[in-house]
């Protein structure tokens, strides 16, 4: 028996799950099964993205759950990203068709712009997905090299693939509200959200405020702070308490009876932020989807969370490499 997370409904019409499956960093090799069974419990919303490495995998997972009766295409809200190195007018439909046929889909559902950064060009042959490199040079210096591409032609391009029917909705991911109020004055077909880190210790108040505002959906990332860059060697996670054991967190998981972990997400879809959280456990999947029904935090409860809040961002372009990107100072 599946379970399925309540929606919201986005500026367009379209329909968005509260809580879905984060694909950041689903290994290769699990991640067909992870979106299976995750599909099997009830996810629908699947958050992905062309510099996640995984399309295909979570692609091969959508399709043997449709193969096999589980659920059909329109069930899905199947998410991807326009990576940096694609943001040139000419560029953005070869990446999009790059995803749709990773994906082995007609179309995405919700398709972010994935940073407010225009990357040089990288051949589908030469690096897939490109990251940070842009060229042999370029990599031994540890510098990008940039394209001169303003957010709004990159924008028109990703319009004409929605008349096309290869994409539902649009959206933008870690853009400042200075960038999402230029971006509105030019845009045809608004964008229907905006994802963001955000965490206790980085609760972007003014930002949510604002796009809630101009009818923008916020939807988080990084919902445990700094656990989801530890691996990756951030200094800041590396040095910052987990929010897992932090006394006020641990304190409101003791009073209710359920984890850290569900603390933080509730804190999150109570305030009516979506969540795309990754687990590899059955259990904790199947926690995570269920957790507006399961926990019910106190006006305080949310106030000494939000609380917390130390401006600390741990994913800031200005720490990638030599370029330091002012995207949020």
């Amino acid at each position: 028996m599946s379970y399925l997370s309540e929606t919201v409904t986005l500026n367009n019409g379209e329909k968005l799950p509260l809580v879905g499956l984060g694909c950041w960093k689903i290994p290769n090799e699990v991640c067909a099964d992870q979106v299976y069974n995750a599909i099997k419990i009830g996810y629908r919303l699947f958050d992905g993205a062309e510099d996640y490495g995984n399309e295909k995998e979570v692609g091969q997972g959508i399709r043997r759950a449709i193969d096999e009766g589980i659920v059909k295409r329109e069930d899905l809200v199947v998410v991807s990203k326009l990576w940096n190195s694609f943001h040139h007018p000419d560029k953005v439909p070869v990446a999009l068709e790059r995803t749709l046929s990773d994906l082995n889909l007609d179309y995405v559902d919700l398709f972010y712009i994935h940073f407010p950064l225009a990357f040089k060009f990288v051949p589908l042959d030469e690096k897939y997905p490109p990251g940070f490199y842009t060229g042999k040079e370029n990599e031994a210096k540890e510098h990008i090299e940039e394209e001169q591409v303003p957010i709004l032609d990159t924008w028109r391009a990703l319009e004409k693939l929605v008349d096309a029917g290869k994409i539902k909705s649009l959206g933008i991911s870690n853009f400042s509200g200075a960038l999402i109020q230029d971006l509105l004055r030019g845009a045809r077909i608004k964008p229907v959200a905006l994802q963001i880190e955000h965490h206790p210790y980085l609760t972007q108040e003014r930002l949510i405020k604002y796009a809630k505002k101009v009818g923008l959906q916020v939807v988080a990332y990084s919902s445990f702070g700094p656990l989801s860059f530890v691996e990756l060697k951030n200094q800041k996670a590396l040095t910052t308490p987990t929010l897992f054991e932090h006394d006020t967190v641990k304190a409101i998981a003791s009073k209710h009876n359920v984890s850290p972990s569900q603390v933080l997400l509730r804190w999150a879809t109570q305030r009516g932020i979506a969540i795309i959280p990754k687990s590899s456990k059955k259990e904790r999947l199947l926690d995570n989807l269920k957790i507006n029904e399961a926990l019910t935090l106190s006006d305080d409860e949310l106030k000494k969370i939000s609380g917390l809040n130390q401006d600390i961002r741990f994913n800031d372009p200005w720490d990638w490499l030599t370029n330091e990107f002012p995207i949020f100072i």
